[in-house]
């Protein structure tokens, strides 16, 4: 993999926790987005750790000029305002994750989009879903939806829950009790279920048709604590 990040002592820091991994290998380290392209065509690394906001070419740039390529791209920022996430997203973002997540919940979103999984952060998740639903519909509202949920066995139901909420597969494993590969098993029928493209997809289906009820955000006004 590697990794991109405008700060050295962080990019360091991070192939340090991540070549202790199993099946993780660092082969190159950039300092902005101009050097991540650089390097990711030239070395075809599978996964691209990159930061949003670098000197010259950002991090979504940089995933825009990588799409269509062998590597998929996770971003670890600081920041998770909608415009980062959806500019990233729409640059084609494999994955969105806080740099304030642990060791393993960094480790786990490699393997994962590696694997050819989307991840998103919960707390992305959450901000990201509660904006789109909060938003108001323009013109007429839809028809009424049949409701794919509805095709989904309760075990599924339970599963599409627990990636809702932000849970890698092995999480979910452990939390049902199952195998991890039944788990992806699980996600593979569901998707196909929902007809969707991917597990961020199946998460808005979720929260869309009432599986998941979206926090609201706290208050950011005069005396909000």
């Amino acid at each position: 993999m590697l990794i991109a990040d405008d700060d050295p002592l962080l990019r360091a820091g991070l192939a340090v926790v991540l070549e202790t991994a199993d099946r993780i290998e660092v082969v190159g380290q950039a300092e902005d987005g101009l050097r991540a392209v650089e390097l990711a065509r030239a070395l075809r690394p599978d996964v691209v750790l990159m930061d949003v906001r670098m000197p010259g070419c950002d991090g979504v740039e940089a995933t825009r000029r990588l799409a269509g390529t062998p590597s998929r791209v996770l971003v670890l920022t600081t920041f998770h305002h909608d415009a980062y996430v959806w500019g990233a997203l729409r640059a084609g973002a494999a994955g969105f994750l806080l740099k304030r997540a642990s060791p393993e919940r960094l480790i786990d979103a490699v393997h994962a989009v590696a694997a050819g999984e989307a991840v998103l952060d919960p707390a992305v998740t959450r901000d990201l879903l509660g904006h789109l639903l909060s938003a108001p519909a323009p013109g007429p509202p839809p028809p009424t939806d049949p409701g794919p949920l509805a095709a989904l066995t309760v075990r599924e139901r339970e599963v599409l829950r627990l990636a809702a909420e932000g849970h890698p597969n092995e999480e979910i494993a452990a939390l049902l009790h199952l195998a991890e590969s039944t788990v992806k098993t699980h996600v593979k029928r569901i998707l196909g279920k929902l007809g969707a493209r991917d597990r961020s997809q199946a998460v808005a289906a979720a929260y869309r048709h009432g599986l998941m009820v979206p926090q609201p955000r706290p208050s950011t006004g005069p005396g909000a604590p």
